[in-house]
């Protein structure tokens, strides 16, 4: 069993012709995708897979595992089982595998259909051997071969003139079935297929196939193959909680079949899932079962583009939001901060060894450059460009290498538990329902590292809006300690005077201090 990651772009259901093939699609797409293959097509009993193209006469099991070796070579992951549970979580849906839980932003079920056979003694042995169905998937095998077709529904005359194109010596076996009428009767007299009359009770064979029936009355007809029409139901019980039910097929009311409604990109009812393949086509052969995967991933994989593009739109604009007020701000006088290394850095990372530090809203680079002269490796982020142009520039005078980045904090997407000290001075991050830029501080923070935030006091309505903002709106230290769990302890959490004469923040007279150490 492939080890399997927490979290994916699609999860393909169904390890298939469609699931293999919209697998693949979305992998070439450089999608993270997860293969979940139950191990039981429905066309496992079939010795050999026909019309496609250049697999012709291939084995079922060795066209599908070439299939799952194409995933693995495009880095696709396969878990082999069942799903046990499929639902939706927000955004994402949350899938369940023999105790592995993962999530997906889309979902492709390729899970196929059942075949219902007729009941009747020593049949189903012989399905997908010379029990057939289809005349282009095994027609051409039985030619010139005595062929029965059993009559279940309105659709077995057509089948008997179907493989009399295969055959001459095909017989209609009425059985259960509605009697020709009398235009269906003249087709058949007309190419020479017989009726015979009666229920059919026992499908006789030996060691070299099979032989042929019997009917209720005794009489025996010889026969080298036997034609059925199968109820063919679609697999779709994980689909039943999104209230996704499958519709019958029914010609002149009789039940041929049911099927996951489906627009024609295979997008079902609920946003977020798609369906290829027999689980939403009972006519789907293989090749077409492929190709529908393939439409299904294309659509699938746009889907993603589409909303990958409107979340950075969004994120651009935000980002520019608060980029620019800042360059103009910095851009409107010389300098805006003292120039000074913040007290409380100074003091809280007295003491400590250093490592990676990162300097979160660095601003002009007094903080970052004062760590990097005390051997700190510095890695210093601000959405201003105007600010770390001249953070850059105090470093090169001083001879100190920082590593400026230009972005905020969420978006920055550092590497998780990389830093020893992260350093968050006075920082303007905004509040988030999911807690975004409390938890990249938290993340950041290696094992032993230490995190401090430092912040003002929260100013009262009347002064935060004289200076127009709302206080509100952006996070606190308290905001994070909040999110702090036993694997961390509080070391510091206090209200300290504060003496600045110089700056843009020469007005305040206290500060809030919160340094966390990360445990584990």
């Amino acid at each position: 069993m492939d080890q399997a990651n927490d979290s994916y772009e699609v999860v393909v259901i169904g390890g298939g012709a469609a699931g293999l093939a919209g697998a693949v699609a979305l992998l070439r797409s450089r999608r993270s995708v997860l293969l979940v293959d139950a191990g039981d097509p429905r066309n496992a009993p079939a010795g050999h897979v026909h019309n496609f193209l250049t697999q012709d006469g291939t084995a079922p099991d060795v066209l599908y595992a070439a299939g799952r070796t194409e995933v693995q070579a495009y880095g696709g992951q396969i878990l082999h089982g069942d799903v046990d549970t499929l639902e939706r979580d927000d955004d994402l849906f949350r899938i369940q595998v023999q105790g592995r839980k993962v999530t997906a932003r889309r979902v492709l079920v390729a899970t196929g259909a059942r075949d219902e056979l007729p009941d009747i003694a020593g049949l189903a042995e012989r399905w997908g051997i010379d029990v057939l169905h289809c005349p282009y998937c095994h027609g051409w095998e039985v030619r010139d071969q005595h062929i029965g077709v059993l009559a279940t529904g309105p659709l077995a005359v057509h089948q008997a003139l179907m493989f009399r194109q295969l055959s001459a010596q095909v017989t209609l076996l009425q059985h259960t079935g509605p009697p020709p009428t009398p235009e269906q009767q003249e087709r058949l007299a007309a190419l020479g297929i017989p009726v015979a009359t009666g229920i059919v009770t026992q499908v006789d064979s030996a060691a070299g196939g099979l032989t042929g029936i019997r009917l209720a009355d005794g009489s025996r007809v010889k026969l080298h193959a036997l034609v059925v029409a199968p109820v063919c139901r679609a697999r779709a019980e994980l689909l039943a909680p999104f209230g996704v039910l499958p519709s019958e097929v029914r010609l002149d009311g009789h039940l041929l079949g049911t099927q996951v409604e489906s627009d024609p990109t295979g997008s079902t009812t609920e946003p977020g899932i798609w369906v290829a393949g027999n689980v939403t086509n009972i006519q789907a052969q293989v090749i077409s079962s492929a190709a529908a995967g393939l439409t299904a991933a294309a659509a699938i994989n746009n889907d993603l583009i589409t909303e990958d593009t409107e979340h950075a739109v969004q994120t651009y604009r935000d980002r520019r939001a608060i980029q620019d007020p800042w360059d103009q701000r910095y851009a409107s006088m010389e300098q805006m901060w003292s120039g000074q290394p913040n007290t409380p850095l100074v003091s809280e990372t007295r003491g400590l060894c250093p490592g990676r530090a990162l300097d979160v809203g660095c601003g002009e680079g007094a903080d970052a450059v004062w760590l990097a002269e005390h051997g700190w490796d510095v890695t210093a982020l601000d959405v201003s460009r105007v600010a770390l142009d001249r953070a850059a520039d105090h470093a090169e005078r001083v001879g100190v290498q920082v590593r400026w980045l230009h972005a905020g904090l969420v978006e920055a997407a550092l590497p998780p538990a990389s830093f020893d000290l992260v350093s968050a001075q006075y920082p303007a991050l905004l509040r988030t329902e999911k807690h975004e830029a409390e938890l990249a501080l938290l993340k950041a923070v290696a094992p032993g590292g230490v995190l401090l935030v430092v912040h003002h006091p929260t100013p009262s309505k009347e002064q935060a809006n004289a200076h127009g903002f709302d206080p509100d709106e952006y996070v606190s230290p308290a905001d994070v300690a909040a999110l702090l769990d036993d694997r961390w302890r509080i070391e510091v959490d206090e209200t300290r005077p504060r003496n600045v004469t110089t700056g843009a923040g020469s007005g305040h007279t206290q500060d809030i201090v919160m340094r966390a150490r990360r445990l584990t």
